[in-house]
């Protein structure tokens, strides 16, 4: 896939633009407060950079960063971090007050779309092309990249840079699980009878309601290429057909296996925090979660240590390699509407240098992006599943439409809790796509 260049300049100001995928509301009010800048009455000459920072794994390396960029240029950086749960709305706040900060994190792309079509994000494609992308491994680059008639309307370019590899699989506490980090799990029914042998009654397993549509696009991976996910996500082809259904499928069979704890998906604006929290303080043997819960763990409880990841296993019946989904993972927008966008700019380019990165990794336990650092394949042991995730990374330049993924996650919601069959499932989210195709 070939990256996109823009028309317009990357220093040009945006301007607002069609309406977003996500909340109708909400991408209307950020269009109007994308179409102003925020004005400085009382500039006194010195350079102020605010980052609003959304994960809590990488806060200790970013406001380290930050005050060594502030030592060698003079420029003070602000880090605000307010927490996962509470980044998202905080951001809409502030797009809509017309007070964007200079630089925010990168998300995923259906939650980032309404901000990029507003015109709150620089479009990055020059800098890239004119050498930039030599810090970053080609595919991280190709899953930053919108073509031109994406699903989700954004118009073409690159608005992110990121310094991490974000890759999906699980997450393994051996102690409560039995399950041996040399010798673990090579398909799904070895990994389901594991957690089954270990289970003392209340389950051992969880994930995040909210991160099943990635589960399911993972499991969907042993029976369907790239370009078919791809072609389903942009309404080309059904999702009613044999690859998804199987992949929904494990999630019966791990509710029939009675490993799921508490027989439901934890749901609602913090689940993924929540599983993670449950993981980390050992209350739960084991999670599927992306390769940034390893930093998360780091901060949340730094003192455990003795847990693993993996990749996604192989399906007992399956006809292809499972491959984890592709996501960029920790980086950053820039603002272009801000009082100071090229010195943005300049510090970003400074934090995806690789000794930046290098920052990250060994601080938060962050796989990094740059193809040196990853040769070298020096990770923790807690990273060495997800690790192994990235020479099979799906790469695409679709994803979920925002109701698609709104509808596979409140559909794994009511398999789990045995309030539909994964052919209706499978029907409802089909229509969501319908909707929006």
């Amino acid at each position: 896939m070939r990256v996109t260049p823009n028309n317009h300049s990357t220093r040009r100001r945006g301007r607002g633009a069609a309406v977003a995928a996500g909340s109708l509301t909400i991408a209307a009010s950020l269009l109007l407060a994308g179409c102003g800048s925020t004005d400085d009455p009382a500039d006194d000459g010195e350079i102020e950079l605010t980052f609003l920072n959304q994960s809590r794994g990488q806060e200790a390396a970013l406001n380290q960063l930050a005050e060594q960029y502030t030592e060698e240029t003079g420029i003070k950086i602000t880090v605000d971090s307010p927490g996962p749960a509470d980044y998202l709305p905080k951001l809409q706040a502030r797009a809509q007050s017309r007070d964007m900060p200079d630089i925010y994190s990168s998300f995923n792309a259906t939650e980032m779309a309404p901000f990029y079509k507003a015109g709150w994000a620089m479009d990055l494609t020059e800098d890239l092309e004119a050498g930039w992308k030599d810090s970053f491994s080609p595919a991280v680059v190709k899953m930053s990249t919108f073509e031109d008639g994406n699903n989700l309307g954004i118009p073409a370019g690159v608005y992110s840079v990121h310094w991490e590899t974000q890759t999906y699989g699980f997450l393994i506490n051996p102690a409560l699980t039995g399950i041996d980090q040399a010798e673990p799990p090579q398909t799904t029914g070895e990994l389901t009878a594991a957690l089954a042998a270990a289970d003392t009654g209340s389950g051992t397993f969880s994930v995040a309601a909210s991160v099943t549509p990635l589960l399911v696009q993972g499991l969907a991976s042993n029976w369907l290429t790239d370009e078919q996910i791809a072609a389903t996500f942009d309404g080309e082809e059904s999702w009613e057909q044999d690859g998804w259904r199987n992949a929904f499928q494990y999630l019966v069979d791990l509710k029939e296996a009675g490993v799921i704890t508490n027989d439901a998906l934890p749901g609602g604006q913090d689940d993924n925090p929540d599983v993670e929290s449950a993981f980390f303080t050992q209350g739960t043997g084991a999670i599927f979660d992306a390769s940034p819960g390893v930093s998360v763990g780091l901060a949340t409880n730094p003192e455990f240590e003795d847990y693993f990841s993996i990749g996604l296993p192989a399906a007992d019946d399956g006809t292809l390699d499972p491959r984890s989904p592709g996501i960029p993972g920790k980086g950053a927008v820039i603002n272009p509407k801000g009082e100071h966008p090229d010195e943005a700019l300049a510090f970003v380019k400074w934090l995806t240098e690789p000794e930046q990165q290098t920052v990250f990794a060994e601080v938060g336990r962050i796989l990094p992006t740059n193809p040196e650092l990853l040769a070298g394949g020096d990770v923790p042991q807690q990273l060495t599943g997800f690790a192994d995730g990235v020479e099979g990374l799906q790469v695409m330049s679709t994803t979920f439409a925002t109701d698609v993924k709104t509808a596979i996650v409140a559909e794994s919601e009511r398999l789990v809790l045995g309030e539909t069959t994964i052919d209706e499932a499978l029907a409802a989210i089909q229509a969501a796509q319908d909707r929006v195709s």
